[in-house]
Parts: C-alpha cells; structure tokens; sequence
C-alpha cells in the first residue's frame, strides 16, 4: 500500500510538470499525458502498472461524464439536439457495424460478435481531448457544443452495443430482435432512473438545510448513485448520469447558494483535470503492457489491422459528417432545423475532432480474461491492443493537426454575427439599466438621504458612462489599447492591495479573519476580471 501510494504520489507529479508543459508550449494536454505515458512505461518502478476496469468504470467515468454533463448548456445541446442524437445513436451503430464487417474479413478467427465488441469499444469520440484542443483555437460556437453533446450520449450507446457483444461472446449466441429491443430499453429506462435519482438530489438540495460543504459532497455523490443504480437494473449507468446531470445543471440556480456555486465549480474542475490526468497518463504506461501480451510473432499483424482500422475509423467519421450535412440539407424541405444550410467546413472539422479516449480504455480492459467455460477469452489480447492504438494514433495525428487544420479552414461563427465584445457589453448596459430603473422607482425615497443606496446609484452611473464611451466610434479602433490599460491598472491596484492587506494583518489589533474575507473578495474580483478578458485572449 505505502509503495502504492508514492507511485501515485509521483505519478500526480508527472501530471502537473507535463500539464504546465503543455500550456507553456500550447498543446493540448491529453496528447501529452499519452505521450509522456508511453515514455515513463519503460522506467522499472512503473513497468507493471495494471488498470482496474472497475476503477475506470465505476470511480473515474461517474464524475467525468458528470462534469461534463454539468457544463454542457441545455440551451445549446436543445438547439442540436438533432445533430447530436444523429451522432449518438444511428452514426455509433453504423460505425461499429462497419468495424465488424472489416475486423471479422480481415481477421483470421475474428468472428461478428467479436467485431461488434470492438466496434462498440471504438466507436465513440472523446470529449476531454476535444474541448482540451478547441480551448487553444477560435472555433464556432456550435462546433464545440455539438462535439460535446455527441460524446455524451454516444458514450452510452457505444457501452449498450459493447454490452450485447460481450453477451454474446460469452454465451455463444446472439438474436438481434431480442437486442435491438432490449437496446431501446436499457436507453430509455436509464434515462428515466438518471432523471428520478436527480429529482431526488434535487429535493435534497433545495428543501434540506444544507451548508456550501454539504451541496459539495451531495454533487459527488450524485453521479455515483445515478450509475450504481441503473447498472444494478440492468440499465445504462452512463446515460442515467448524464440525463440527471443535464436535468440539475439547467437547475443549478434553484438548488445551490451562490457560495455553493463558485467553490463547487473549483472543486469540480480541480477534481476532473486530476482524474482525466491520471486517465491519459494511464492510457501511455498501460501500452507496452498489451504489447508484451501478444508476444514478438502477434505484433506485426497485430500493427498492420491497427493501422487499417484507424483509417477505417477516420474515413468512416468523415463520411458520416458529411452525410448528414446532405441530409440536414434535405430535410430541411420538410421540417424546421436549426441550420438549413450548413457550411461544407464544418464537417471537415468535426470529422478530424473524432480523437478517442477515456470510456475506449474503460471497455477494453472491462474484457473479461476467460469465458464462463473457463476458456482464455478469444482476441482479448489483440483487441485491447488496436483499442489502445486507436486511442493512440487518433489523439496524436488528429489532435496535433486539428489545431492547424481550424486556422486553414477559418470558419466564421454563422450563430453570433455580433461579435462576443459586443453582446458582453450589451447585456452589462441592460443590467445597469434595470438596476438604475429599480434605484429610481423602489429606491427614490432613501437616494435622497441614504449616502450608501446613492453610493450604488453613482457606480451604476461610471459604469454605464465608461460603456457609452467604448461605443463612441473614434475609441471602437481604439478599444484593444483601452481594454489592455484598463487591465493592467485593475491588476495593479489589486497587487498593491494585498500588500497592504498583509501589512495590516501583522498588526496585533487587526482580525485575522478580516484580512481573509478581503483577500477573498480580492481573489473573486480577479476572478471576474480574467473572466472578463478570457474571450479577448484567444
């Protein structure tokens, strides 16, 4: 256990060192992980690192799949709901289809239920990788929500197929009827209990009095009680956590306190990049492992049906995007879509973002080692070894080039023809203006003779002053120059304040807690501010 715990210890550490790598040489962190994986796999100390499928499945993907679920906008997943459930459903089955077909011609023993296995364990795109890369690059707006959404959904029905295959692998047999209904109904009924174990956080949140700490724990527990119990009933666990994550998410004002709200998204986000961290790294040390599992003679073979099923996988995903591009064009004709004419760019690039990662991993090595017989379980060895090299190969190639790809392609955002300056400052100059209004109409007695309530009127009033200004159309050419000095001056009363903060919390007569309390109001003030200026810096 104590050897445990230090290589995990160091571990960790590789993670922060390679996680500030990335950022310092802006390269998404997921490749890297990977990468520096593969590298530390060949030092003794980490040489026989094994992964727990249970691990994977059952502590790592719950608050994954419900962080990510948590961030997703209702708004937007809604708008594409069409697109994202074409991707996630129909795409996810025709793609692991197609690997069948290919893997059992071309791999000798490879029978359909063993394609199906592997075409479920490859077929769904990884969202951490993704939004990792498309965070460095201006992209639009409905390219990253619909990425997102995919990854989603499709990681359940990609598990759902995984699930079959493997029944059918270990009993020998397979009739699709029976599937393709049992199919709709671990999808919906796992839907279903994701939606009921959410209304019963959500009683638990608004009508219990609950501190800022307690809602932290209750948000982690959530996950896990979603997943455990529609895998208990024999359901989709994935499906269940993310329909109850987008259920409380579009929910989070009506349950938590504000305080809840920002120290649980610092939990959170901390929590998620750590566990995606060790999950990537995990992915490159884990490698070599498979390799010496299939021994010298399996190797080269095992190389060559890698490489044909990476380009079967690219190419398939590329089609795929451009087929329903064609559709949705058609369609059209007939119903209301959210965009009756999409561009010809954007499925070149939502085809490229197709990276694979964590829940490929997860269902690689959830293979059972033998068969209820006792026999060795057949291809294990190999299909864990195209899985990782799928994951491998899609994250290196397609990760490092789809940087590169966005700026040759440059798509302009056809959703926000108002630039994102512009809206920021429209929706600040309308609630300044709703606040001067409820000042005027609800206040007006207690402006004349309340020096604090006239305090808000007059900083209300600069604020909307300051607006006017940068709308002014000599200062529009002008505004990047206005924005950097006013940047750097916020900055450097905020620098100067603490220091003064400090020096007052050496004196014996000064709380203590005072300093803290404003040091923290300094913290979210900063924090407003690089959120203010984050869109500008991309």
């Amino acid at each position: 256990m104590h050897q445990l715990i230090i290589q995990y210890a160091f571990l960790l550490a590789i993670i922060l060192f390679v996680v500030m790598l990335a950022q310092k040489i802006r390269v998404a962190y997921p490749i890297l992980l990977v990468i520096a994986g593969l590298a530390l796999s060949f030092l003794p100390v980490l040489r026989n690192i094994e992964i727990e499928p249970e691990l994977i499945f059952v502590i790592f993907l719950p608050p994954l799949l419900y962080e990510a679920a948590w961030n997703t906008s209702w708004k937007d997943f809604w708008k594409w709901r069409r697109v994202i459930s074409s991707f996630a459903f129909p795409i996810v089955i025709l793609t692991s289809s197609i690997v069948a077909l290919i893997s059992q011609s071309l791999i000798p023993g490879f029978t359909w239920a063993l394609g199906f296995l592997l075409g479920g364990i490859i077929s769904p795109p990884d969202a951490v990788s993704a939004s990792a890369i498309l965070k460095n690059v201006k992209v639009p707006k409905r390219l990253t929500t619909i990425l997102e959404g995919e990854s989603l959904l499709n990681d359940a029905s990609s598990l759902v197929v995984f699930r079959f295959a493997l029944a059918a692998v270990m009993t020998g047999s397979f009739v699709f009827t029976k599937a393709a209904g049992n199919f709709v109904i671990v999808i919906v009924m796992g839907i279903l209990v994701g939606i009921a174990v959410a209304l019963v956080f959500y009683a638990l949140h608004r009508w219990l009095p609950t501190t800022t700490n307690i809602d932290i724990i209750l948000t982690f527990l959530t996950p896990y009680v979603m997943y455990i119990t529609a895998e208990e009933f024999g359901f989709s666990g994935v499906l269940a956590v993310v329909s109850g994550g987008l259920f409380l998410s579009a929910r989070r004002d009506q349950i938590l306190t504000h305080r809840s709200r920002l120290q649980g998204i610092n939990v959170w986000e901390a929590v998620a990049f750590v566990l995606n961290g060790f999950v990537f790294l995990l992915i490159g040390l884990e490698f070599p492992v498979i390799i010496r599992g299939l021994g010298n003679e399996g190797l080269l073979p095992a190389i060559r049906y890698s490489a044909i099923i990476c380009v079967v996988l690219i190419v398939t995903r590329l089609a795929s995007t451009y087929g329903a591009l064609y559709f949705t064009r058609f369609i059209s004709r007939y119903i209301t879509t959210a965009d009756p004419n999409p561009s010809l760019k954007a499925p070149l690039l939502f085809g490229w973002a197709g990276m694979r990662g964590v829940v490929s991993l997860a269902a690689a090595l959830s293979i059972p080692v033998a068969l209820k017989s006792g026999e060795a379980f057949p291809q294990r060895n190999l299909i864990l070894f195209i899985t990782f090299s799928v994951i491998l190969v899609t994250l290196v190639l397609q990760g490092l080039t789809l940087p590169a790809l966005i700026k040759w392609v440059d798509m302009p955002d056809p959703d926000y023809t108002v630039p994102f300056e512009q809206q920021k400052q429209m929706v600040r100059k309308k609630l300044s203006m709703l606040s001067l209004k409820i000042l005027d109409e609800k206040y007006h007695d207690a402006l004349l003779h309340n020096d604090m309530i006239r305090s808000i009127k007059i900083r209300i009033e600069a604020e909307m002053e300051l607006l006017r200004d940068w709308e002014k159309e000599e200062n529009i050419s002008r505004s990047d120059g206005f924005y950097h000095d006013y940047r750097i001056a916020l900055e450097d009363i905020m620098a100067e304040q603490r220091i003064l903060l400090k020096g007052l919390n050496k004196k014996e007569q000064i709380n203590d807690e005072l300093i803290r309390e404003q040091l923290e109001l300094l913290d979210l003030e900063e924090e407003k501010l690089r959120r203010h200026f984050s869109q500008r810096d991309i």
